[in-house]
């Protein structure tokens, strides 16, 4: 039994007595009293040990507990120095990330502005050589117009019927002797 046990019963035996009438005392069963005093008896010497070994190893256990908690608080402090370097490497990490987003942004501004422009150049190369071939072909289709309209003029000029040449009056050529052949 414990010690806090024993006293316990102590205390309801002390309660739990019979009382004396018009008195403040209590009969109690002294031979239970002896009893649980007895065992008492024998429960504090091993008690008082134990409270002295405690004692005895208090400082023990208290460098223990004071080492645990320097390794508990500089745990914590290497936990916090790698969560302030890792806070700091996540920083620095996003104010790259920022800075490679407006890079990109920009660059993607410029060759965009780049592209519209050199679209603008191909459309207005394409119009001045689309322009100078039809400025070409007005020409040349103007000449050959021209050349057209003057055929139609001769071909009008033309009388439908031809004309026939005057027919010189013929003269009379000689003739050329023929060679008979001998008879025979």
């Amino acid at each position: 039994m414990s010690v806090n046990t024993i006293l316990d019963e102590i205390e309801n035996l002390v309660v739990d007595g019979k009382r004396i009438p018009l008195t403040n005392r209590s009969l109690i069963d002294e031979m239970e009293l002896v009893h649980l005093v007895d065992n008492l008896r024998q429960e504090l010497p091993n008690e008082i040990q134990n409270a002295q070994e405690i004692m005895d190893s208090k400082d023990d256990i208290l460098n223990e507990a004071r080492g645990e908690a320097e390794q508990i608080i500089s745990k914590a402090r290497d936990m916090a120095e790698q969560m302030t370097d890792e806070s700091k490497i996540v920083r620095e990490s996003r104010e790259k990330a920022e800075l490679l987003m407006e890079q990109a942004t920009a660059q993607q501004k410029e060759l965009t502005e780049y592209a519209f422009q050199q679209a603008r150049q191909l459309r207005v190369n394409a119009n001045n050589y689309a322009s100078q071939v039809f400025d070409h072909l007005i020409l040349n289709v103007g000449n050959i117009l021209a050349v057209l309209n003057q055929a139609r003029d001769e071909l009008q000029k033309m009388p439908v019927e031809p004309e026939m040449p005057p027919q010189e009056p013929q003269q009379p050529q000689p003739m050329a002797p023929v060679n008979l052949p001998p008879e025979a």
